[in-house]
């Protein structure tokens, strides 16, 4: 099974559509989808910076701009198949379907290491992976991204959130970070013609 996280900056963007169809396509009975949360986020940003509200409800704010984007993108791509919870995507699949995560799992009711701004949708796609015992997780970008650089490194430079990397060094999957116009790369990753390393 692979977690396959679209990048909130998608939202706004024409190849949505056309990535959902790819997932809807290839990834029936393997593929689990996050969506991050966009401009669903930003305004919890906003409100945040205006209010002065503590983190937790901060978080789940976000937390729920992610299932936003996940109603958007179940709307734009009706085959998609809703998951309330990690356990739901496996009946899913078992049913030859692509899941589409709706991230109600990761709501927090106090404060912690997950329940700030240092852990986005990124960090919460990368802990479903590791929860699932997924084989493979998938990050799609809107921005460039140095194909050398660590995880790390892309932390530094904000492609990724601050966790990321941390929470990526226990994993045992391999994790790859795609840019959004490389629909073709992944298309030939789902099918089996760019050859995975371990």
């Amino acid at each position: 099974m692979w977690v396959v996280k679209l990048g909130g900056s998608l939202n706004g963007d024409p190849l949505l559509a056309q990535w959902l169809e790819l997932l809807v396509q290839l990834g029936g009975g393997r593929v689990t989808v996050v969506c991050g949360g966009g401009s669903f986020a930003d305004e919890v940003r906003r409100a945040q910076s205006q209010w002065h509200f503590d983190d937790v409800p901060a978080h789940n704010m976000a937390v729920l701009a992610m299932a936003q984007t996940a109603y958007m993108a179940h709307g734009l791509q009706p085959a998609l198949q809703l998951a309330s919870s990690r356990g739901r995507g496996a009946p899913v699949m078992r049913g030859g379907h692509t899941a589409l995560w709706l991230p109600y799992d990761a709501l927090r009711d106090r404060p912690g290491p997950d329940a700030n701004w240092g852990m986005t949708s990124d960090s919460i796609a990368l802990d479903l992976a590791r929860r699932l015992n997924a084989e493979r997780l998938v990050v799609v970008k809107s921005c460039a991204v140095d194909p050398v650089a660590s995880l790390s490194e892309l932390g530094e430079l904000g492609v990724l959130d601050q966790r990321f990397a941390s929470i990526a060094a226990g994993a045992n999957f391999p994790i790859d970070l795609v840019h959004r116009a490389e629909l073709a790369r992944m298309r030939s990753m789902l099918i089996g013609e760019v050859r995975l390393d371990a």
